[in-house]
């Protein structure tokens, strides 16, 4: 009989089972993610758990476990996240840093700041500090300008960034990266500091309009001086050709003196040439030369003296 009771409450007591198997594994293990960290306490005396998984345990109070995110998160301060600061020539300006951080010595980070919101109240503290100091150590120039190159934001950023590594390296936080979130200035130096701007980029603009013009002149000045020596060269060349030419000229008049009707008689065939060069009517006296040639019997050179020697 007893058997058959057995038999027949198995399954709840097999369930009861399972329950209690479960209860005991809560009790005496946890388990960790990828993404974390672990202190597990033994009575006051901390030790570290890195590796992920399912790992065993005292009950407490024997043994209490804390966990911690072990990756980077990006901190802006709370109270100081957006404050005026002063520059070291006196002018205010609004500065807003940002903090990338995470735990790089667990069991430090734990014996000193116990939790996160500690962690950050601390940070908090270090972080306006370290930009005040930063930031007052360079001229408004250095953090505002229109000239890319007078900026000393990134040896800013470097500045904060050491002194924060100095003041948590004994806290267990490790600083991967700062930035500045914000940066502006006061509305009541605001219209000072664009009119600075406005006269700096004026006086920039008249010195390269001035260097314009001054290169300007110097090409056109070369440019005069290749025109004017193109032109002498063209000169001399044409005075060249010139005395060329009238040199080959006075051999032809030698030969033209020999046979001076030959030579009027040429000189009224070219002027012809040339002005019946197209279709032409002309209604002339062919008195007047050259169009005398165009007579009747008018005299050629040379028939003369053919008709004489016959």
């Amino acid at each position: 009989m007893a058997k058959g009771n057995f038999f027949k409450h198995w399954p709840t007591m097999l369930l009861g089972l399972i329950v209690a198997i479960v209860l005991l594994t809560a009790v005496f293990s946890f388990q960790l993610n990828q993404t974390e960290v672990a202190v597990v306490t033994t009575f006051g005396r901390p030790a570290v758990v890195a590796e992920p998984g399912l790992h065993f345990r005292w009950p407490f109070p024997f043994q209490k476990v804390y966990r911690f995110d072990k990756r980077i998160r990006c901190y802006e301060g709370s109270s100081g996240k957006l404050e005026e600061t002063v520059t070291s020539d006196g002018h205010n300006i609004i500065v807003g840093i940002y903090v990338n951080y995470q735990i790089g010595d667990v069991e430090l980070f734990f014996s000193k700041l116990k939790d996160i919101s500690n962690a950050e109240d601390v940070l908090n503290t270090f972080m306006r500090s370290a930009k005040n100091t930063a930031f007052g150590a360079h001229k408004f120039d250095q953090v505002v300008n229109a000239d890319a190159k007078q900026l000393m934001l990134g040896t800013i950023i470097s500045e904060i960034k050491s002194s924060l590594e100095k003041d948590t390296a004994s806290l267990g936080i490790s600083i991967v990266d700062v930035g500045i979130s914000s940066l502006g200035v006061p509305k009541t130096v605001t219209e000072k500091v664009f009119e600075r701007m406005i006269a700096e980029r004026k006086q920039y603009a008249d010195e390269k309009i001035a260097q314009g013009k001054k290169e300007a002149e110097t090409i056109r000045v070369d440019a005069n001086l290749q025109r004017d020596k193109v032109i002498a060269d063209a000169e001399a060349k044409a005075l060249e050709l010139r005395a060329e030419g009238d040199a080959e000229a006075a051999k032809s008049y030698e030969k033209f003196k020999a046979d001076p009707e030959l030579a009027e008689f040429l000189r009224k065939i070219e002027a012809l040439r040339i002005m019946l060069r197209g279709r032409t009517t002309l209604v002339i006296n062919t008195d007047m030369p050259p169009f005398d040639l165009l007579k009747s019997g008018a005299s050629v050179p040379g028939k003369k003296a053919d008709n004489a020697e016959k």
